[in-house]
């Protein structure tokens, strides 16, 4: 029998992780802040390309030789939700592959990705001098004006339509995802706009409470995937490098 859904996109910040944004973790990371940009963009005072130059800058100046390596490992220490692995495992062993389609940094998504087994991802990139140096700008890959676009690229790629996709946001930049899923689940929702938007809302310190949303009820089937009273996680919040470790 066909799954509900074949596919299931998911943003990446402030859903998979703990955080507003990766953008803002690398400035925590380097103790400096972006609340004036930050500012300047949500009011519409600048658009996303000089928001992500002025974000580059102040990187730069904290630290002139930032590198790639360098993003790398404070990503490894990014706060992450707890049950990503459950629930992204549960979904394919329904038969539904699942995406990450971000405005975050790209670096973040892949390594999301890669540790996750998530069936693809698309984020924002940051550009690289050939030296692994910062270059200055970013490039646009996830439009936050319409996150949905990003969405149909995903529906085509695996064949499937808006009909049998499922969306996963807390934010109102999200809502375009939502437009072109069947449906769609606000997790831990920042605005009220999101939670009017999605056809569910979830609110939980671990997303594999959206499971009881998706799969089917009967959930003592072994065969959907989803079983009662499952593995707890550690109360303590999983980041990269915790998992990592497990993986030596």
């Amino acid at each position: 029998m066909r799954p509900k859904f074949d596919l299931v996109c998911f943003d990446m910040d402030g859903t998979l992780t703990r955080l507003r944004s990766s953008w803002a973790w690398i400035h925590q990371c380097l103790g400096v802040s972006n609340e004036e940009a930050y500012r300047a963009f949500v009011n519409g005072e600048i658009d996303e390309p000089e928001f992500m130059r002025r974000d580059i800058a102040k990187w730069k100046s904290a630290k002139p030789d930032f590198c790639r390596r360098d993003m790398i490992r404070c990503f490894q220490s990014m706060p992450v939700i707890d049950g990503i692995q459950e629930t992204v495992a549960s979904l394919q062993e329904n038969g539904m592959k699942c995406v990450i389609v971000s405005g975050g940094i790209d670096i973040a998504a892949e390594m999301l990705a890669n540790e996750y087994g998530f069936d693809g991802w698309m984020a924002d990139s940051v550009l690289w001098n050939p030296d692994g140096t910062l270059e200055g700008n970013g490039k646009v890959v996830v439009d936050l004006r319409d996150k949905g676009v990003y969405v149909k690229q995903f529906i085509d790629r695996f064949g499937t339509d808006s009909a049998h996709t499922l969306s996963i946001g807390n934010s109102f930049t999200d809502i375009g995802m939502f437009k072109v899923s069947a449906e769609s689940i606000a997790f831990n929702p920042t605005d009220e706009y999101t939670v009017e938007a999605a056809t569910h809302t979830v609110r939980s310190d671990t997303i594999s409470d959206i499971l009881d949303v998706i799969l089917p009820d009967d959930s003592d089937d072994p065969d959907t995937g989803r079983t009662a009273g499952g593995t707890a996680e550690s109360k303590s919040h999983p980041t990269f490098g915790s998992f990592a470790k497990k993986k030596e």
